[in-house]
């Protein structure tokens, strides 16, 4: 599925090492294990999935037995010309109900009554029955398709958040490997900062030597001098830079410790040109547009629309419910007897169909066009989306080209650079030269090495972000997360 490319830059085995109290040694992929492992931010995201999933649960239980019970009482006294009528009346009754996918309703039930009266002659009735009921939709509500509808919704919904965890994680991936490679670049750029200065102010010293013995005039000291703060000012602004970078590479892999923002991170790993090979754009045209996480939460957002449109064509139906029920009876003196006389004639049969339908159903039918139209505007998003994925690996992909090719091209720029300050130096020492032009040309040369290490570093970034437009960067670092599949239909 991913393009054949790897990168096969040797390393030593990589772990984390504590080399002191508040030093921390990372590798890359140190860093983005320890940012998986720890960072508050994904740590928040994996509680999606499973919130999702209660989802799918609440919908499920619609299909779950119903166990009901009841039992009262009642007592009426009624005034008769020779005395009161009292009239006690006890109730009892339970039964299972359950509800299927086929829109077919069950219930089975023991229901028992049984009155005493004393006018007169005290009299003891009781009556026991035990019933069964089926309710059959015959056209809204029926079949497995509409019942179905809002569970398979849920499970949707559950694998679009695998998919935006997916899609999280490696946002977060991508964002440590730059922090480390940006940290790695900010120490750099002060190691090359300090050389610079110690050039400078060794220019310095050779300056006020030339003007002692007066083989110079004083007014040179001017500008190396200039050269010199102005070196000193870019140590303060690189290392200041470098603090920057470091609190936000310790904020992405937050490491264990109650005081983790004052820990000196050292990254073992310095920006240096990795072997990758780059294949053509349509291979990995092909592997953004199944591995995406956007792309695959589109068409996953598209099959509900498609679901809705079967559920809402379902609601313009009108209710017709078949039902059936099924009595045996028993009567006696108490309740005891009556369950004995269960085997008696006494019997109930019921047969019937419920119809109902609102006038104009102008609620099923909104429900129904907007499922349309919602579908619709589904399946153009997805189009577009496809579009803008396309071009945001084409972009990746020329970037990568073009941040590849800057390497060499700084490369040599420095090298030309280092000619010039060597040749205005010696001019200098033989006094065809002066100190602003070898300051100048010491600038210069500070800027270079600069790019050079920019270079190096915009190239690896880029490839990371080419990854991660491609959607394989999880893949290509070993991280399994959820979402891997590409979706399919139900």
């Amino acid at each position: 599925v991913i393009p054949t490319e790897r990168e096969t830059t040797s390393s030593p085995p990589e772990t984390t090492k504590n080399t002191t109290a508040g030093q921390l040694e990372l590798t890359v992929s140190d860093a983005i294990l320890m940012a998986v492992s720890n960072n508050l931010s994904l740590e928040v995201e994996r509680f999606n999935p499973p919130i999702r999933a209660t989802y799918e649960e609440q919908e499920k239980s619609v299909f779950d037995p119903v166990f009901e019970g009841a039992i009262s009482t009642e007592k009426t006294e009624e005034p008769q010309p020779a005395g009161s009528d009292i009239t006690k009346f006890h109730e009892g009754s339970i039964s299972l109900k359950k509800y299927f996918p086929t829109g077919t309703a069950a219930a089975v039930g023991v229901s028992g009554e049984k009155s005493d009266s004393d006018w007169f002659t005290p009299r003891y009735d009781a009556r026991t029955r035990l019933g069964l009921t089926f309710t059959q939709a015959l056209m809204r509500g029926y079949g497995t398709e509409a019942n179905l509808a809002r569970l398979k919704q849920s499970r949707l919904e559950t694998q679009i958040s695998s998919y935006e965890l997916r899609g999280f994680a490696e946002h977060l991936v991508a964002e440590v490997e730059q922090a480390y490679w940006d940290y790695a670049l900010a120490l750099r750029k002060i190691e090359i900062v300090e050389e610079s200065l110690k050039v400078a102010e060794q220019q310095l010293a050779e300056t006020k030597e030339m003007i002692i013995v007066g083989a110079m005039a004083e007014a040179e000291m001017a500008a190396v001098q200039a050269e010199v703060a102005e070196q000193k000012q870019q140590i303060i602004d690189a290392k200041s830079a470098k603090e920057m970078a470091k609190l936000r590479l310790l904020q992405l892999v937050n490491p264990s410790g109650l005081d983790h923002w004052s820990r000196e991170i050292e990254p073992i790993h310095p920006p240096e040109l990795p072997k990758v090979t780059i294949e053509g754009i349509d291979q990995h045209l092909a592997v953004a547009m199944k591995m995406r996480p956007e792309i695959n939460q589109a068409r996953l957002s598209f099959q509900k629309g498609e679901i809705e449109i079967v559920r809402t064509k379902n609601g313009l139906l009108p209710v017709m419910d078949l039902f059936v029920t099924l009595g045996k009876s028993g009567y006696a003196e108490s309740f005891a007897r009556s369950l004995n006389d269960m085997t008696g004639h006494g019997y109930d049969v019921g047969l019937g169909i419920k119809v109902q339908y609102p006038l104009f159903n102008r609620d099923a039918a909104a429900r129904h066009r907007r499922a349309g139209l919602e579908l619709e505007q589904s399946g153009k998003a997805l189009d577009n989306l496809s579009q803008l994925i396309e071009m945001d690996v084409r972009k990746a992909h020329i970037e990568v080209e073009r941040t590849r090719e800057q390497i060499a091209a700084s490369s040599a720029t420095r090298e030309f650079q280092e000619e010039k300050l060597r040749i205005e130096t010696e001019k200098f020492r033989v006094g065809r030269s002066t100190n602003f032009l070898v300051a100048q040309a010491q600038r210069d040369l500070l800027v270079s090495r600069i790019n050079e290490v920019e270079a190096v570093v915009d190239y690896l970034k880029a490839l990371v972000d080419f990854y991660r437009l491609e959607g394989s960067l999880l893949e290509r670092r070993g991280i399994g997360a959820p979402g891997r599949e590409v979706s399919t239909k139900f």
